[in-house]
């Protein structure tokens, strides 16, 4: 369709993430961002999904939600076990015909896609729509996997970890063409914060499939215990596993009587976005996945690194060693393994030690990034600009 025709009318998009939280929730929030700036939004999800994924669009029925039907009722990542949640990806593949005669039906100009379905777009492009790959993942973590197109002969070659250390020509930015990132590297904003030390913790594991075992909850539930500070740990675990029964074996005895006055354990369902929110959060412990690391920033309370996994490990060393905005927890050399301790020194260090010098810079890099993710301004003309470019594009 002619750009001046689109204008003329109503943009449409579709929207289809992979099956886990952590990329569903960057789907509803870019659906959100569009309808705000007048595009039309179709979100496609399986069936059981659907109400967690009302519950965060906006109320408003140009906002559509289509349930997909799964084989053996497979709907997200929450649903299996850690071994078998591949099987997503497979499940995935077969929608294709449902995703076609809907795209049909739709015809929407633009279908939006995660990193599985790597056959939308030559599907898409057979009945006349184009795609965009949206990625939920930090360009760190993209470049992990793009890096090795740089060499000129890779068939056969292992890339080794000396290979991903050199960089890629052509990757320097350029300052002068991104004047927020020129203002934020090369000045120091320095902002008085006032912390209290009472701010309770917020620790969030089990959505998506990162799953602790039985070892690295009592670890962490422990350090949480000593700390001191009040907390609310939120654990999920595999459908096929009784979260009760799970609980019971994790925790050490009588660890809910200890911490009844101050501390709260919850399993199910949580929308984390709230709680980051609310304006007496003092610190967030999480496992690093980009979503998570960009909902902490966005919000005042201080962040505290736990990668388990995959992009979570690039994040972790991107925002507490690069960007020196969050703290990431120690881990032992051998296996990888944490301790209480682990635990305890991190958040001390956020929470606890702020006459030092690392948790001074961490709260003050903080504010800069928190800062720049909640300037509308910045963002709005970031969505404004997206969707003038879909709509000269389509």
């Amino acid at each position: 369709m002619p750009s001046e025709v689109v204008n003329n009318c109503e943009l449409h998009v579709v929207m289809f993430p992979f099956l886990a939280f952590g990329h569903i929730s960057p789907f509803v929030q870019l659906s959100n961002k569009l309808f705000s700036h007048g595009v039309r939004v179709t979100f496609l999800s399986a069936a059981s999904n659907i109400p967690k994924i009302r519950s965060t669009l906006n109320l408003n029925p140009a906002i559509t939600v289509i349930p997909l039907q799964f084989p053996n009722g497979i709907a997200n990542t929450a649903e299996l076990p850690p071994h078998l949640a591949g099987n997503l990806i497979h499940a995935l593949d077969l929608t294709q015909d449902q995703v076609k005669s809907l795209l049909l039906e739709l015809k929407p100009h633009y279908v939006f896609f995660d990193f599985a379905q790597n056959w939308i777009p030559k599907l898409a492009s057979e009945v006349g729509i184009k795609s965009v790959h949206f990625s939920v993942y930090s360009a760190i973590s993209d470049a992990s996997i793009t890096v090795p197109s740089r060499f000129d002969d890779v068939e056969g070659r292992n890339i080794n970890f000396e290979d991903l250390k050199k960089p890629p020509p052509a990757m320097q930015v350029l300052l002068w063409s991104a004047s927020f990132l020129h203002s934020l590297f090369t000045a120091l904003l320095l902002l008085p914060l006032l912390f209290a030390s009472s701010a309770p913790l917020f620790c969030c594991y089990g959505f998506g499939e990162t799953f602790l075992n039985e070892d690295q909850i009592k670890e962490l539930a422990t350090g949480l215990e000593l700390i001191g500070l009040p907390f609310i740990l939120v654990l999920n675990f595999p459908s096929n596993l009784s979260a009760k029964a799970e609980l019971e074996r994790a925790l050490t005895k009588g660890f809910l009587e200890r911490v009844k006055n101050r501390g709260v354990v919850h399993t199910g369902w949580f929308q984390q976005q709230l709680a980051l929110k609310h304006s007496s959060l003092g610190c967030y412990v999480c496992h690093g996945g980009f979503s998570s690391v960009i909902e902490a920033l966005i919000n005042e309370c201080q962040l505290v690194l736990l990668p388990f996994k995959g992009d979570q490990f690039f994040n972790s060393k991107l925002i507490a060693n690069d960007l020196k905005a969050g703290v990431e927890v120690n881990r032992g050399d051998e296996g990888g393994f944490f301790h209480k301790e682990d635990i305890i020194d991190a958040i001390k260090t956020i929470m606890m030690e702020d006459n030092k010098e690392q948790g001074k810079q961490t709260r003050e890099s903080h504010m800069q990034w928190s800062m720049f993710l909640s300037n509308q301004e910045i963002q709005n003309k970031f969505i404004t600009d997206m969707v003038a470019q879909l709509k000269s594009m389509a």
